[in-house]
C-alpha cells in the first residue's frame, strides 16, 4: 500500500506540469519520437527528454528500440491505478451526497416546506415573498 501511495505520488507530481500534460495527451493519440514530442514546444530538446524522464520514473511513458527511432510510449496500466484511486474517493463523495440529499428530504417531510435542493432555498418563504 505504501509503494502504490508513493507511486501515485510520483505520477501526480509528473502531471501537474502542463508541459508533461500536454505530451502525454499527445502520445494518447499514438507513439512518438523526442523530436516529434519536442516539435510544438519553444523548448530544447534537453528540456524535453528531462520532461519525458519524470515521466518515465512515475510509470507514465516507457521508451523502446525500434531501428533508428526510439518511440516514447504511454503505459495505460498507471491510468488504471489513477482511475482506481480517483473512483474510490468519488464513491465517498457521492455517498456523502446521498447522505446529504436524504437528510434534506427528511427536513422537508417534517416542516411540510418545500427546499430546492439546487439553492437551498425554501420555496415556500420564496412564494410568500413574492406575494
Amino acid at each position: 500500500m505504501v509503494d502504490q501511495e508513493a507511486r501515485l505520488s510520483r505520477i501526480f507530481s509528473a502531471l501537474a506540469d502542463p508541459t508533461r500534460r500536454d505530451m502525454v495527451a499527445r502520445l494518447a493519440a499514438g507513439d512518438a519520437t523526442v523530436n516529434e514530442l519536442a516539435a510544438p514546444y519553444d523548448v530544447s530538446l534537453q528540456a524535453v527528454s528531462k520532461h519525458l524522464k519524470v515521466l518515465e520514473s512515475a510509470g507514465l511513458v516507457t521508451r523502446s528500440r525500434d531501428a533508428q527511432r526510439r518511440p516514447v510510449h504511454l503505459d495505460a496500466e498507471v491510468f488504471d491505478l489513477m482511475t482506481k484511486w480517483i473512483e474510490r474517493y468519488q464513491r465517498q463523495v457521492e455517498e456523502r451526497f446521498s447522505r446529504l440529499d436524504a437528510l434534506l428530504e427528511r427536513m422537508q417531510d417534517s416542516d411540510g416546506s418545500a427546499v430546492d435542493p439546487e439553492s437551498g432555498i425554501n420555496n415556500d418563504t420564496r412564494r410568500g415573498a413574492s406575494s
